[in-house]
């Protein structure tokens, strides 16, 4: 089946002005939640690895606006941002990230490996590709089980490449999982451009020869990625199989808090930043709109901060996991 274009921008009148206010805060607090996980690693306070989601937020944000009460996610080590879009505790994240015993997995997953079985979201996976043979696992239990559910798989353009990923296409299609493959493609990988790694430029079409339908669509514009998102879960629900959605983005920071990017040049993140950033494009939304005014912008966005300073808080103040916990929730 052949792939669809690139997704042209949603239309304004599509999108109400409190839709439109919902995005903004909900992409905000992604982005100043990332920032502090930024300066707590900075202060000692978040050890191992550390991938920070700014620059990416209307990729979950305008997904999840498309998915209902049951559907399942499941993602990469880039993770904090899926967790926050799906409704998780920002306190919750963040002791986890801290390693403390207030976080999602106790303290014991760390950054790269929480997850909620209330919010349906499983993981945060550190192997590179990984959760595609995962999330293809979950999608089969719903369609056993025939409710009606959807699983986003999401993985990067790096593990666009890795072998799993094609198996796992192959048994999706053969089999008609209910799975949206959602490949966030940030252009680098962990430090590679695209166009050095990867031999082709448009990697939803490699879903093509297992007959599975998929478009790109413009990652940085919340309202494109919602109208695309809504037409991959249609697909699915309808009972006609897997979809691939190739969400072009970009993140500003490095792979992780300790890569340098020098790979790009600073001038091409500011370029980006400065025309292109997903956040500011919802804000021109609004006030064009007359949808909110400036007041009411930087009233969202202390809120915001107050609820990320909170979520410190309580991760600096909740105690580290017991020695006990080191015998728990093992499975072997």
């Amino acid at each position: 089946m052949a792939a669809r274009k690139p997704a042209s921008k949603a239309k304004k009148t599509k999108t109400s002005g409190e839709e439109l206010l919902k995005f903004y805060r909900e992409m905000l607090l992604i982005r100043r939640f990332e920032e502090k996980a930024g300066q707590l690693y900075g202060m000692g306070l978040i050890g191992g690895f550390c991938h920070l989601y700014i620059g990416q937020e209307a990729v979950v944000v305008g997904l999840e606006a498309a998915a209902e009460d049951g559907d399942k996610r499941i993602t990469s080590y880039r993770d904090h941002g899926h967790m926050l879009a799906c409704g998780m505790d920002p306190n919750g994240v963040m002791a986890e990230l801290t390693g403390r015993e207030g976080g999602y997995s106790k303290g014991k997953g760390g950054s790269m490996h929480m997850f909620s079985k209330e919010a349906h979201f499983y993981g945060g996976h550190g192997i590179v590709g990984a959760q595609v043979p995962l999330g293809a696992g979950l999608a089969f239990s719903d369609k056993y089980k025939d409710n009606g559910r959807v699983t986003f798989a999401y993985f990067g353009d790096g593990a666009a490449n890795q072998g799993q990923v094609y198996e796992t296409f192959n048994m999706a299609a053969l089999w008609d999982l209910p799975v949206i493959f959602v490949i966030e493609n940030n252009q680098y990988a962990m430090g590679t451009a695209q166009k050095r790694s990867t031999s082709t430029p448009d990697i939803h079409t490699r879903g093509e020869a297992f007959g599975i339908p998929g478009e790109a669509v413009d990652g940085m514009d919340v309202l494109a990625v919602k109208d695309a998102s809504e037409r991959a879960v249609a697909h699915c629900r309808a009972g006609k199989g897997p979809y691939i959605l190739e969400v072009k983005t970009y993140r500003y920071r490095g792979h992780s808090m300790s890569d340098p990017a020098k790979y790009r040049t600073r001038e091409e993140v500011q370029k980006m930043r400065e025309e292109r950033d997903a956040i500011d494009h919802v804000r021109h939304l609004l006030l064009d709109g007359k949808h909110a005014n400036e007041d009411d912008l930087k009233a969202i966005d202390k809120e915001i901060k107050a609820v990320v300073n909170a979520s410190a808080e309580f991760a600096k103040e909740s105690p580290l996991p017991a020695v006990e916990e080191l015998w728990t929730d093992i499975y072997a």
